[in-house]
């Protein structure tokens, strides 16, 4: 009797419906968006005591980042991270936040993503995708191996590309883009596949740029998401109580991302300041070049847009 008292003690005191999720993420560990993530991990772990249990799978090693959404879909796992703006072949709605000169602060940013985030629901759940949290970039800045004065002088340039929005961005500058991710930076520069980019501070920093260029200037261009996002039959599943945590602890991590990301600017352009990169302030004719393509790019890619997507940019112009 007293054995089955103490085996009825500890049932009760393990979680009935303990799971581990594999969750993998495009970013390496050095990277604050899979920082926040681990966090959002270990978050969850406590709120249900142990009861689910995340296992992050960090800068692709569980599926390529071009993979993972489809993985999450077809429930090989039952959450991922990718970059938003990589569904844009989908829908426009999706690559709203990399639309040059848009949205260029976070303030700004964070308006459209609560113009954007009603429209990716719905068109997510058609996927049986549910999002989780979103969270930003610092806005993207330009690397090159010299200062550049005007949108002239990135004619020709091989120009590191990875999205839509950024193959027409380089193109319409004169440069030639190229799809390359961002753990493969370093080698595309040492290869020559590519000659510049425009990206973060934090990817610039976490690639170590000023082994391959020497300059960086914050035009500020957009400033792009990360999405998380969960497959809904197995959000469904989840009693009423899980569901709650599980949402409590997205929102915390969509909080927390945001405000790591701005901290992330000013700590990751100091870094390539440290390390030798030369920081300069965009020149006029430069922005206004840049700006001009921004327009360019707006109009075409409001003639092709989707009524949902053209519905995001009203309700961001409120």
């Amino acid at each position: 009797m007293r054995f089955y008292t103490l085996a009825a003690a500890l049932v009760a005191a393990t979680p009935v419906l303990a799971e581990t999720w594999d969750m993998p993420t495009p970013y390496g560990d050095s990277t604050f968006h899979t920082q926040n993530i681990v966090k959002f991990a270990e978050d969850l772990k406590d709120a249900t005591g142990g009861g689910i249990e995340i296992t992050v799978h960090s800068a692709g090693s569980l599926f390529p980042h071009a993979e993972i959404k489809n993985a999450v879909r077809s429930r090989q796992v039952p959450l991922g991270e990718f970059f938003l703006s990589t569904l844009s072949n989908e829908d426009a709605a999706f690559g709203i936040d990399s639309q040059p000169f848009l949205a260029t602060s976070y303030d700004e940013a964070w308006k459209l993503w609560q113009a954007q985030k009603p429209v990716i629901t719905e068109l997510l759940a058609k996927q049986d995708l549910m999002p989780l949290f979103a969270v930003a970039w610092p806005a993207q800045g330009l690397y090159t191996e010299k200062e550049i004065k005007s949108v002239a002088d990135l004619n020709g340039l091989r120009f590191r590309a990875y999205n839509a929005a950024l193959e027409e961005f380089a193109a319409l500058a004169g440069a030639a883009p190229v799809q390359v991710e961002a753990p493969d930076i370093p080698q595309a520069f040492t290869t020559g596949q590519i000659e510049a980019m425009i990206t973060s501070p934090s990817t610039g920093a976490n690639s170590k740029a000023w082994d391959f260029v020497s300059h960086y200037t914050p035009i500020n261009a957009w400033v792009p998401k990360n999405i998380v996002v969960i497959n809904k039959r197995v959000f469904d599943a989840l009693d009423a109580e899980t569901q709650t945590k599980l949402l409590e602890a997205a929102a915390a991590a969509e909080a927390r991302g945001w405000e790591m990301s701005k901290a992330e600017t000013e700590a990751q352009v100091q870094v390539l300041k440290d390390n030798g990169m030369v920081v300069y302030d965009p020149s006029p004719e430069l922005l206004a070049g840049l700006q001009e393509i921004g327009a360019k790019m707006l109009e075409n890619w409001k003639a092709s847009a989707s009524p949902e997507a053209l519905a995001v940019l009203d309700a961001y112009n409120m």
